[in-house]
């Protein structure tokens, strides 16, 4: 007979996502069914209940045990340009409330200007905790809204660690500095850069880490061609115009995210360049887009559903150690890894209309 540790570990092995398959709904039903909300079919409750007895998944009663029986309730604040990385993040930030017991309540921030009406809503709803993504933990209006609420917060991949609150994040100067030397030992020499979002803190980072490691190659700053980007497609692809609409053109381009660089890749194969024997094309965060158009982007990965779960944990953590008045606000490191794809290769003798 299995021992109530390997039970345990049995149960958090299977996710809301294997418990939604099972049945043939999306995981956001199964999470309206085990938060016992009323706008769920008695047939479609039925299956579900009856999967999750099949399935041996049962949440972990971490979250209710903060507020007895009664679920914790985790606000998550958002306003993102790229599909990609969002719903990456929101798959990781269902599957761990679910198993936590927690429940997560979004809400759209489209400005900064908005965070007092949209934080004013979550508190409404009675939350205990909240999420700030990208760009929003950065934003200062927002980060004083949070601080006026009182509410215990996460910043999740912000661009530096925090005194008032935790925070999730990797390294990206170091990591556009890894892309960047890889590109390098390529052969590649001529460059192009699309930048990110001006009011994104990584965005700098990253194009930090990029220059930062051309200039260790003797390549100066002033010879980069760069472009501004908004981390959207279209951005993207705008950027991408301005770089290709000169001789010469550059060899490599590193675009700030995946979405940019996806949309790169288009605007390459539209004017005739053969990616990556005319021209390598990177990006950065290894969402979907990135290993579904082609040829594959070579990328950053940056763990995006990892830390939307590592932020649902530390939410309930920083719940529990304000009640308690115990402690400091956490400030995690996740690693990232260089993802080489087909989009990369080695450099031409000569640029294209060099």
């Amino acid at each position: 007979m299995a021992t109530e540790r390997q039970r345990r570990k049995s149960n958090q092995s299977v996710t809301i996502r294997d418990v939604a398959a099972h049945v043939g709904v999306s995981p956001m039903t199964v999470s309206r069914v085990i938060n016992r909300e009323s706008n769920v079919k008695p047939e479609t409750r039925e299956l579900v209940h009856a999967a999750i007895r099949t399935l041996n998944y049962a949440p972990s009663p971490a979250a209710r045990s903060l507020a007895g029986s009664v679920p914790c309730r985790i606000g998550l604040l958002y306003d993102n340009p790229s599909t990609g990385y969002l719903g990456e993040f929101m798959l990781g930030a269902l599957d761990e409330s679910s198993r936590t017991g927690a429940q997560v309540l979004v809400e759209r921030c489209g400005e900064p200007e908005m965070a007092a009406a949209a934080l004013g809503k979550l508190l409404k709803a009675g939350i205990d905790g909240l999420i700030l993504t990208p760009p929003l933990c950065e934003a200062e209006r927002v980060l004083a809204e949070v601080k006026r609420a009182g509410v215990v917060a996460v910043a999740v991949a912000s661009g530096h660690p925090s005194e008032r609150m935790a925070t999730i994040r990797i390294d990206n100067e170091a990591a556009a500095r890894d892309l960047t030397e890889y590109l390098l030992s390529l052969g590649h020499r001529h460059f192009g850069f699309i930048k990110g979002h001006p009011n994104h803190v990584v965005s700098q980072q990253r194009q930090q880490g990029f220059l930062a490691a051309l200039a260790a190659a003797g390549i100066a700053p002033e010879s980069v061609r760069q472009e501004q980007g908004y981390f959207s497609y279209r951005s993207g692809l705008e950027a991408a115009e301005r770089l290709l609409a000169e001789e010469p053109y550059p060899t490599a381009i590193f675009a700030a995210n995946d979405d940019m660089a996806a949309a790169a890749v288009s605007l390459a194969h539209r004017i005739g360049f053969e990616v990556p024997e005319d021209l390598s094309i990177a990006g950065f965060d290894d969402t979907p887009i990135a290993a579904s158009v082609w040829p594959a982007l070579t990328t950053i990965h940056q763990p995006v559903a990892a830390m939307a779960r590592a932020a649902i944990d530390l939410v309930l953590e920083e719940v529990r150690r304000h009640r308690e008045g115990t402690g400091a606000p956490r400030q995690l490191l996740h690693p990232h890894t260089l993802i080489v794809r087909e989009s990369t290769g080695i450099a031409p003798p000569e640029p294209v209309g060099g």
